[in-house]
């Protein structure tokens, strides 16, 4: 089956979907993007990505395309058409298309695309056995709490974990503390057993998937602690996870050269990709329409 986009209005074949060679997304990474875990047909905190949408369009100055509705419209949309019941919608909206020059007009119109497919498999084994991360110096932008598309830095890192067969990075600022990883948020258990990540602010993405947790860990009797740590903590740490929208919550066993506890997940991660696993399954029916602020 041939992969459909929705580009501006149509929904075309991935081979005919385009944007402007001038589109600002393309020259200057001058767009905001989510992504959307779709399960069991229905999407997953749709709300919370959309908040987070509109926060990052305002931050950037360009105007939000359409309403929830119609938007969430089109992501179902998409959705259905590519035949997707467990996997991912990606929504990107660009400022839009203009000569190219540093500085913008007003009344560009936003550019939006979206596309749809299977949520990448996780073999059960690498659950099980936990993942292994390196350090990378982070060298992102001040910005990091702006989920834009300029990840160039972010795949560079990744790129590296991957040299290096590894899992993911855990970036680490110029004070020696882990900010978050490549492409997910950054978890450790502490000495005491309190689950620990940092808190919100420029320096790190506000992951949907991460309040999602805090607020299941702290329903279910799991203290939380949101505050800033080094990777050396990190290092002597009970436990270690990142989390994210195709990860949920995945076990980390080694970071660099260190080996976690007895090098196999521990329990609060694996208490909370069940909890987390609960919270797919309660989804409601009507999610696709519920998108209310």
């Amino acid at each position: 089956m041939s992969r459909i986009a929705y580009v501006n209005g149509r929904y075309l074949p991935h081979r005919a979907a385009s944007v402007h060679i001038e589109d600002r997304g393309h020259q200057f990474a001058d767009g905001i993007y989510e992504v959307i875990a779709v399960w069991k047909g229905r999407p997953v905190d749709l709300a919370g990505h959309f908040d987070r949408l509109e926060t990052g369009l305002r931050e950037l100055k360009i105007p939000m395309p359409a309403n929830r509705p119609v938007l969430a419209h089109v992501l179902r949309e998409v959705v259905r058409r590519n035949k997707v019941t467990d996997g991912i919608v990606y929504l990107q909206v660009n400022r839009g298309t203009a000569p190219r020059v540093h500085t913008w007009s007003q009344g560009i119109k936003p550019s939006v695309v979206a596309t749809a497919r299977p949520m990448p498999a996780i073999r059960k084994q690498v659950i099980e056995d936990g993942v292994k991360v390196i350090s990378v110096e982070d060298i992102r932008w001040k910005r990091r709490d702006i989920k834009t598309v300029g990840l160039l830095p972010n795949a560079m890192a990744k790129q590296k974990a991957a040299e290096a067969g590894c899992y993911e990075v855990f970036q680490v600022d110029a004070d020696g503390m882990v900010t978050e990883a490549g492409a997910s948020n950054a978890w450790i258990v502490d000495q005491q057993g309190r689950l620990v990540t940092r808190p919100l602010g420029h320096e790190i993405l506000p992951g949907i998937t991460r309040a999602t947790l805090i607020d299941l860990a702290r329903a279910n009797g799991i203290e939380v602690e949101e505050r800033a740590f080094s990777l050396e903590e990190a290092k002597q740490a009970r436990e270690a996870f990142v989390s994210g929208t195709t990860a949920f919550v995945m076990p980390v066993v080694q970071i660099d050269d260190a080996v976690l506890g007895n090098g196999k997940p521990g329990s609060v991660a694996t208490r909370l990709r069940a909890l987390y696993y609960d919270h797919l399954n309660a989804i409601p029916a009507d999610a696709w329409t519920h998108v209310a602020s």
